[in-house]
């Protein structure tokens, strides 16, 4: 088998087979197949895209590249969760404990994140001691004692994955959305959950921009899930705003806790009850979403969602004083207060602006191996909708370095467009599909 040939044949549009697709991701892998040869088969991929059966072999061969979990001795449906993440997005850290409490065997496998701000593990991190790095085995004794457990993705798991998205993120083929679909679902299927429930963002905050984008790389994730006997739902949600307040890694862990404290904002609130729901479906809990909701409601308003939170943290080496007392978390030096030169209603925010100086203050990567500050980032004090008064203050950078918060400052007060009539409300869920492939828009 030739390499070029294989490069030319994805050129010219024809399907490659799956011991075609097999011998260039193995051959990477063993370095027998060099990066520039790996990179323009990516090129060819990204102009002349996957079929419905490419994109399922490659996602199988990536997932079978490493170790695929065994969670056999864990009683009950498995049930998994993933994001395609946005500015914000805080509501694995809010789901788990959620969820967990409900009674679903939840085990996450997690990573760190490029862009704004960290990844679930950065952010956990901020809890001081919290352990992610477990054993497998802990991982599982874990999630049979509390039905919740959370770990950063080792070298193990889908190491094709990692190999082939550091050469995407350097070629300019990360968007790519078979590329996308086999990457997130190669990871969950390594995962050894029985059913997944995906959250696909789409917005000004998010990585795809588009809706009809979102909705091909949902039914395209969806149908990998079935064809693999995995009970797949996808909830396509609107991240043209920040999700919630709070943008960086300890403070979106202080608003999750607020939110299982039932002191949350209403749009994370009315995301984590809408995804959480689903979740409850796929685990047998449930047959339906209002009927999921009214339960994780109650989980939260007891108090039983936030005691399952407490059992992860302690049960991975976090310090729980800082569930009770969230003023103990990572915390700045310095606050800088951003004000209103207008007057009026809260036309929209640019979840990308607000991104990009979380980022500039440290809260995020540009590259792998930068180093994030976990207690920087923006507190918004308005949302769309929201009316503003002249001077007010409607966002405060919490920062260490005076130079990056004057960059941020101005960039956060460009973010924010007022208007003197007040908005139409737009809705944070638009679609779903569910585990027949079946859709249904908002």
């Amino acid at each position: 088998m030739n390499i070029i040939d294989i490069i030319n044949k994805k050129k010219n549009k024809k399907e490659l087979t799956a011991f075609e697709l097999e011998y260039v991701i193995n051959g990477h892998i063993k370095g027998i197949i060099p990066e520039y040869q790996i990179s323009s088969i990516l090129m060819a991929i990204w102009f002349n895209g996957l079929s419905e059966r490419e994109t399922n072999d490659l996602t199988m061969i990536m997932a079978e590249s490493g170790k695929i979990l065994d969670l056999n001795k864990i009683p009950g449906i498995k049930v998994d969760k993933h994001s395609t993440g946005g500015v914000g997005d805080k509501t694995t850290l809010a789901l788990l404990p959620l969820i967990g409490s409900a009674g679903v065997p939840f085990p996450k496998i997690s990573g760190r994140g490029l862009g704004h701000t960290g990844g679930t593990i950065d952010k956990l991190e901020s809890i001081s001691g919290f352990q992610t790095n477990l054993k497998i085995s802990k991982f599982i004794e874990n999630v049979r004692k509390i039905n919740a457990s959370i770990i950063n993705a080792s070298n193990n798991i889908v190491p094709a994955d990692k190999k082939i998205y550091s050469l995407r993120d350097v070629t300019g083929t990360i968007d790519s959305i078979p590329l996308i679909a086999s990457s997130i679902m190669s990871k969950k299927i390594a995962g050894g959950a029985d059913a997944i429930v995906l959250n696909v963002t789409v917005g000004k905050g998010a990585f795809l921009k588009k809706i009809d984008d979102a909705i091909l790389l949902g039914e395209i994730m969806s149908n990998i899930g079935k064809k693999n006997n995995k009970d797949t739902f996808v909830i396509i949600s609107s991240m043209n705003q920040p999700l919630g307040y709070s943008v960086g890694n300890s403070l979106e862990v202080e608003e999750a806790i607020n939110l299982l404290k039932n002191k949350g904002p209403e749009d994370l609130k009315e995301i984590c009850l809408f995804i959480g729901s689903h979740m409850l479906i796929a685990g047998g809990i449930v047959s339906s979403c209002p009927e999921g909701i009214e339960i994780l409601k109650n989980k939260i308003e007891n108090g039983q969602a936030l005691e399952k939170l407490k059992q992860i943290v302690k049960m991975q080496m976090g310090d729980i004083k800082q569930i009770d007392d969230t003023c103990l978390l990572s915390k700045t030096k310095y606050q800088r207060k951003v004000y209103s030169e207008k007057k009026g209603y809260i036309k929209s925010i640019d979840a990308y602006k607000i991104g990009k100086a979380s980022m500039i203050l440290g809260a995020g990567r540009e590259k792998k191996d930068d180093k994030i500050d976990l207690a920087v980032g923006i507190v918004l004090n308005k949302k769309e909708g929201d009316y503003i008064s002249l001077k007010q203050n409607f966002a405060t950078l919490y920062y260490n370095d005076e130079r990056k918060s004057l960059v941020a400052h101005n960039i956060v007060k460009n973010a924010f467009s007022v208007s003197d009539e007040k908005p139409v409300k737009k809705p944070l869920i638009l679609a779903t599909i569910d585990k027949k492939g079946f859709k249904i828009f908002y």
